[in-house]
């Protein structure tokens, strides 16, 4: 795919908004749509989807070709009729999924929204909304369109809005409006708003925007990406904002990111795309064949068969005859192997859709099959790019563990302890049992342990030191925060009994042990990447001056005093939890003398007024004053994973398919949850990619590469690590071949901070240079991308925005939910629909090589062995039913043995049961038997015989015998390659046969009351009771099987593949699934040697690998804004009623609660 020609060019370099002028901003609509076709496009976009598939495009060549006068010895409708109730019957199918992706799309364009018009706020739709408008969003709401934020209920005139749709990120960011037009919130003032906004053109990069607002006569006033709103990002902790809407619909950043939605086809199809070309072939050359033996048969007898020839006739010439043959041949394509397919996929797809297991009946969503043209696809997936947030996580902190005075609490697992029945004014530790859950904290504060001197200090830290807003809701408080790390410390001290009530402009109050204490905060020294920590200097109740701190464990170590204790145990419990994946901060505090923090206040003056290297200076000033702590603990909190993450993921693994996640969060956060899901391990050495040039970049690449030696290429138990930056010089054209090389040695890839775009290239990347399937799931807007770029694209629906839904092919409510979407559905779907590919090609190599066979004793005259319209209708009737069985209710095993032993998805993954060899081989079977049906059923009429009635025989006579052995053959052939049986199997095999000599029986009585088949009269009477008839039907087609049932038998019994112990295994109904010893050693035996990673005993020169276990640091907080976090919090009272400022609009409920 070329990535230069799909990235969206940043269009016009000026655009113009007039405000309140609507009839001069002509842009585009805001709706968007994901569907593959339109009213006026599908008829022309179908039929080129339709007759781009190469059986089509042949069977319509025949039908033009037949059309000619005097060249088609089958007729004029017998080809063309059937492919038109095929293309009929797809057609169908096509238009009910693209009117579920319509519905689909219509959910978010009739999104209600409310914008100014006619000097009233009117609720509208999403689709609507036009460039000038003027937007007003309330809380929890998601931006219809990019908007420029001009006022907002909050001080400062600011707003917290959620990006993880867009990004990945956790926390949120605040964005600022223009001080200019911070006062205008009412419809009078926002109607008389004149003036115009001159910015850039659409385009696709999130974090960046220039423009000007030009407010009647004032002077201009610049805009940047802190005014900016956009599409996808939701209001959070915010009462209502006004915005100018700036761009929509398809010119929206989270649009313009990404890529022209693909038709898309699995492997299977090209596969057999490629055959049907090579069967092609194969009729030329059987054609070709027919026509020399024409040429042969002609010249050597041509002078002696006058009574065949009519003396109007004009000599045949080789073209004629080699269009005649083709024609005969044709069917050797099977015209009704599209529309089984087209069938049996759909049913696929219901199946899935109506699969219970994945029900998530939180929300009653059920899983859904948006196509059905990539069932088998699931079965074959070797690569797994996942995106984290929300898709791995549930994208919700919570409090679970903390380490206090070198004690570990949080293992408990008895929620219901009788033990903390009688504590006093402590709240009862009784929490869900995601949350933070042991008594023996609250005991030990109770009954004075020890340490309870520490525990004070720590939970009286953790309330304080943050930048948490609360707000009452009656009795309730509601923390509002930027981080979700702080609101989880926060709420896990509140259940421990510190909570925080207030916050002052200058001071905080929280109730600890059912006393109120108020802390003056003097200083905020705030969180940046990297300083790894955030500090709060504060003056107690007691008069005290101290210093709180909670940060990474490497930068609070190297600040601990001589004096501090607890330092190996609080590491080892560090370690503890970063094992089970939590994301981890040191708790410290340190005492200030009056002296030392006068003079330190000077030195921070001076530097927060410098006009040069303001940042630089200030964190150096931070640093001057940050040391000599005392360690308290640290805490533990999880990013919770969604149910059943590091299962699935390890089933996954365990099913040799690679998982590389992408994601827009930090390294930091995307590690932790890499640890919690078990895609990395302790033991794993970790390459860290992160440099800031294309040399660096190159050279730590060669370096890593040269390290691994002869391991290059293979897959090592090694984690590659790379963020978004060093990621744009990685897929440079010079490196990008090297870095892929690097990533596949590696176990497991994390790519982070990478932006929608890059997502995007990261799969097209491995789909383009590596001979695999690609699978890409995702939540978000952001993962749109690489949804539609992989092969098979994943959407977790349940969400807000929907984005990732629309644009997948399959959508799941829960990432466990993969595990049977692939090693379930996906492998039956992959052996149902090449079973069915094969059986289809099969039937009809069998039945209509027999013509050439034919040829051979009819002197290459173009005579038809059957009747012509049995030639049609032999696979829209007569052997329909068995490849429809096999497609739609074949299993190789049971949907138990498939999950618990995930290594046979290897048999799938590998295309063991569908390649050009076994596709080839199954057409030599075809040959031989054909051959078999042919000559035996010849020989047995050889001397011809006198029926009753003095009557003789005809071709039709032989024809008839050889196409009633057919369908036995093909029918109990169905039988043979049946490995689930059930009524309806019967049904299809026995009931085909059934079903063509009912019809033979009653086709014969046709003439002459129903004008067709005259020479298929008694045809039946003259068969049925002539006793060769049923020795050979007996007879002839046990000959063709019994060397399929041989070489099966041999098969089983001296070569058997693991599929087949197990089922050995399902069918003794053992009660205890678990694989015998034996058992186990063929299965790792027969498994491809990638799936046991090579161990890793390299040596790396590189400094950026890590081989230790990573402790500590994981915290997101805001950083790099206009406004900084102590600005912000010194506006708030919350001691009042109302945390913010009075509003007219009724304040909706915020998301902590």
């Amino acid at each position: 795919m070329d990535w230069q020609a799909l990235q969206v060019s940043d269009g016009p370099k000026l655009r113009t908004i007039y405000l309140n002028q609507p009839d001069m901003n002509a842009f585009c609509k805001n709706g968007i749509s994901t569907a593959k076709y339109s009213m006026w496009s599908f008829l022309p976009r179908y039929l080129y989807l339709q007759f781009s598939k190469t059986a089509n495009a042949f069977f319509l060549f025949i039908s033009i070709l037949q059309q000619i006068p005097g060249i088609s010895p089958t007729g004029k409708y017998t080809t063309l009729c059937p492919l038109l109730i095929i293309l009929a019957i797809s057609a169908i199918k096509e238009i009910i999924e693209d009117y579920n992706r319509h519905l689909a799309d219509r959910l978010i364009n009739t999104k209600s929204t409310v914008v100014l018009r006619q000097e009233t706020w009117q609720s509208i739709m999403w689709e609507e909304v036009k460039v000038g408008d003027i937007v007003k969003s309330t809380d929890e709401q998601l931006m219809p369109a990019d908007m420029v934020l001009i006022s907002s209920s909050e001080p400062h005139v600011t707003c917290y809005i959620a990006t993880s749709n867009l990004d990945g990120e956790t926390n949120l960011k605040i964005r600022q409006a223009l001080l200019e037009t911070a006062k205008m919130q009412t419809e009078k003032e926002l109607s008389e708003l004149s003036g115009k906004i001159e910015c850039e053109g659409p385009n696709c990069h999130f974090n960046s925007f220039i423009g000007t607002l030009h407010l009647n006569d004032e002077s201009m006033i610049p805009i940047g990406p802190d005014q900016i709103l956009l599409r996808g990002t939701q209001l959070k902790n915010t009462q209502w904002i006004i915005g100018i809407v700036i761009y929509t619909g398809s010119e929206t950043k989270i649009m313009q990111n990404l890529v022209t939605s693909p038709l898309k086809r699995s492997e299977v199809d090209k596969v057999t795309n490629v055959q049907i070309l090579l069967l092609f072939l194969m009729l030329l050359v059987m054609s070709l064949v027919s026509c020399l033996g024409a040429l042969v048969w002609n010249d050597k007898y041509g002078e002696n068969i006058w009574y065949l020839k009519n003396k109007d006739s004009k000599p045949s010439s080789f073209g004629y005859d080699l269009l005649v043959f083709i024609i005969l041949y044709h069917n050797l394509i099977p015209i009704s192997l599209l529309v089984t397919l087209e069938i049996v996929k759909y049913i696929q797809a219901l199946f899935i859709n109506w699969d219970e297991d994945m029900h998530y009946k939180e929300k009653d969503l059920y899983a859904m099959a948006r196509t059905s043209t990539l069932n088998e696809e699931l079965g074959q997936v070797k690569y797994l790019f996942s995106d984290k947030t929300g898709t791995l996580t549930c994208n919700i902190m919570t409090f679970k563990k903390c380490s206090i005075a070198g004690v570990i609490y949080g293992n408990q697992s008895d929620t219901n302890d009788d033990s903390t029945e009688n504590l006093g004014q402590f709240p009862s530790p009784v929490t869900p049992s995601f949350e933070f859950n042991d008594p023996t904290l609250l005991m030990n504060l109770e009954n004075n342990h020890p340490t309870k001197e520490y525990i004070v200090e720590f939970l009286t830290l953790l309330s304080v030191c943050h930048t948490v807003v609360p707000e009452r809701h009656g009795k309730d408080i509601i923390y509002q925060a930027s981080s979700p790390d702080e609101a989880a410390l926060v709420k896990g001290a509140k259940k421990l009994g510190f909570v925080f009530k207030t916050r002052m402009p200058y001071s905080v109050t929280i109730e600890a042990m059912g006393e109120e204490f108020t802390f003056e905060i003097l200083n905020v020294l705030e969180f940046s990447s990297n300083r790894k920590r955030m500090s709060v200097i504060v003056r107690t109740p007691m008069g005290k001056l101290k210093l709180y701190c909670k940060g990474a464990d490497t930068v609070i170590y190297e600040r601990l005093s001589e004096n501090s204790l607890f330092m190996q145990e609080t590491l080892v419990h560090m370690e503890h939890f970063a094992k089970e994946g939590l994301r981890t901060l040191c708790i410290a505090y340190a005492d200030l003398k009056e002296l030392e923090y006068q003079e330190w206040l000077m030195k921070y003056k001076r530097a927060s007024t410098v006009m040069l290297d303001r940042t630089e200076n200030l964190e150096e000033c931070y640093d001057s004053i940050e040391k000599e702590f005392l360690l308290l603990g640290a805490t533990a909190i999880e990013d919770r994973l969604q149910n059943g993450v590091p299962e699935t993921i390890t089933s996954l693994l365990n099913a040799n398919i690679k998982i590389w996640v992408l994601t827009g969060d930090k390294p930091e956060t995307a590690i932790n949850i890499a640890f919690a899901c078990k895609l990395l391990s302790s033991q794993m050495p970790r390459i860290l990619l992160n440099t800031n040039s294309l040399e660096a970049t190159q050279q730590a690449i060669n370096q890593n590469c040269q390290d691994l030696g002869t391991f290059l290429g293979k897959e090592n138990d090694l984690a590659l690590i790379i963020d978004g930056e060093t990621l744009n010089y990685a897929l440079d054209s010079e490196i990008k071949r090297k870095f892929l090389s690097l990533a596949l040695s590696c176990k497991a890839v994390l790519c982070c901070r990478v932006s929608p775009l890059q997502k995007a290239e990261i799969v097209s990347l491995v789909k383009k240079h590596v001979h695999a399937i690609t699978l890409a799931i995702g939540d978000g807007a952001n993962d749109v991308g690489m949804i539609q770029t992989a092969h098979v694209g994943v959407g977790i629906s349940g969400n807000e925005g929907m984005q990732a839904t629309n644009n997948s092919d399959y959508a799941i409510a829960q990432f466990s939910y993969l595990e049977k979407l692939l090693l379930v559905h996906g492998v039956w779907n992959y052996f149902r629909v090449t079973k069915c590919i094969l059986y289809c090609f099969y039937k009809n190599v069998v039945l209509y090589v027999i013509e050439l066979w034919f040829a051979f004793i009819n002197g290459f005259s173009g005579q038809i062995i059957y009747e012509r319209w049995c030639i049609s209708l032999y696979n829209v009737i007569f052997t329909s039913l068995p490849p429809l069985t096999l497609g739609i209710f074949e299993q190789c095993c049971s949907q138990e043995s498939l999950l618990r032993y995930p290594q046979l998805y290897t048999i799938s993954q590998a295309a063991e049961i569908f390649s050009t060899q076994v596709f080839w081989f199954q057409c030599v079977h075809a040959l031989i038997h054909s051959f078999i049906l042919f000559w035996m059923t010849s020989k047995m009429l050889e001397h011809d015989m006198v029926l009753q009635g003095g009557h003789t025989t005809s071709y039709l006579f032989l024809g008839n015998f050889i196409y009633t052995y057919v369908v036995v053959t093909v029918c109990l052939k169905a039988g043979l390659d049946t490995l689930s049986w059930n009524k309806l199997s019967h049904l299809a095999i026995w009931g085909s046969i059934a079903i063509w000599l009912v019809f033979f029986t009653i086709y014969s009585y046709f003439w002459p009351t129903i004008p067709i088949a005259p020479e298929m009269t008694r045809q039946a009477n003259m068969v049925m009771i002539c006793p060769h008839f049923w020795l050979g039907f007996f007879m002839i087609p046990t000959a063709c099987l019994i060397q399929n049932v041989m070489w099966k038998l041999i098969q089983n019994t001296y070569k058997k593949s693991f599929l087949e112990e197990i089922r050995e295994m399902e069918s003794r109904r053992t009660r205890d699934l678990s694989a015998p010893q034996v058992l186990t050693k063929r299965m790792e035996g027969s498994l491809p040697n990638s799936l046991s990673s090579q161990p890793c005993e390299i040596v790396f020169q590189d400094d950026s690998v890590q081989q230790n276990t990573p402790y500590g640091y994981s915290f997101s907080q805001i950083e790099g804004t206009k406004i900084t976090q102590e600005e912000l919090i010194r506006c708030y009272d919350t001691s009042k009623n109302q945390s913010k400022k009075h509003s007219n609009i009724d304040h909706l409920d915020v998301i902590y609660e």
